[in-house]
């Protein structure tokens, strides 16, 4: 029970790409919190892809204010937010939820007004619970195959199995 409170999304969406600076808005947020590997880009993309970069800006024009919270290295997150100089923080250490604050602080934006943006619930998904925020979870672009990246996601399966049974029983009360 303590886990699924942890680990289950407000909401799922097939890719960054479906958030919305009105979706943002309707979640209380006018900031997002992202995290960048396979939630945004792949790893192997060194910097942000153009359509990726075409998306901030539609979310920053619509008002909502974005900020890099990474668990990966300072040299990946740097070089990747080097031409978009957004806020941005790497190994965050996220379910810990300090470079959350931090990136909040940064911008100057209360914690009633971020949402979470990430493709992991052991580590996006958990932060933002942690830290008493939306979480929104898009599938990895293109996940590691590694044995601890496949034990993770056999880990996230029943959470995310619950969290489709709960929308699809909110989905018939609306009907």
């Amino acid at each position: 029970m303590i886990l699924e409170k942890k680990l289950i999304p407000d909401l799922v969406l097939p890719t960054y790409r479906d958030v919305t600076p009105e979706l943002v808005r309707s979640m209380g947020g006018r900031a997002l919190l992202c995290d960048i590997d396979n939630t945004l880009a792949t790893y192997d993309d060194p910097l942000p892809p153009e359509e990726l970069c075409g998306w901030i800006g539609r979310m920053r024009e619509g008002g909502v204010e974005i900020a890099f919270v990474s668990n990966n290295n300072h040299e990946r997150v740097k070089h990747f937010n080097k031409d978009l100089g957004l806020v941005a923080y790497a190994k965050a250490g996220k379910p810990k939820t300090e470079f959350l604050k931090k990136a909040l602080s940064d911008m100057g934006i209360k914690k009633e007004e971020a949402v979470l943006l990430g493709d992991q619930l052991l580590t996006d998904c958990a932060a933002a619970k942690n830290f008493g925020i939306p979480a929104i979870i898009v599938p990895p672009i293109k996940d590691k195959t590694t044995p601890f990246f496949k034990f993770k996601r056999w880990l996230e399966k029943p959470y995310m199995k619950k969290y489709h049974k709960l929308a699809d029983a909110k989905n018939k009360e609306t009907k």
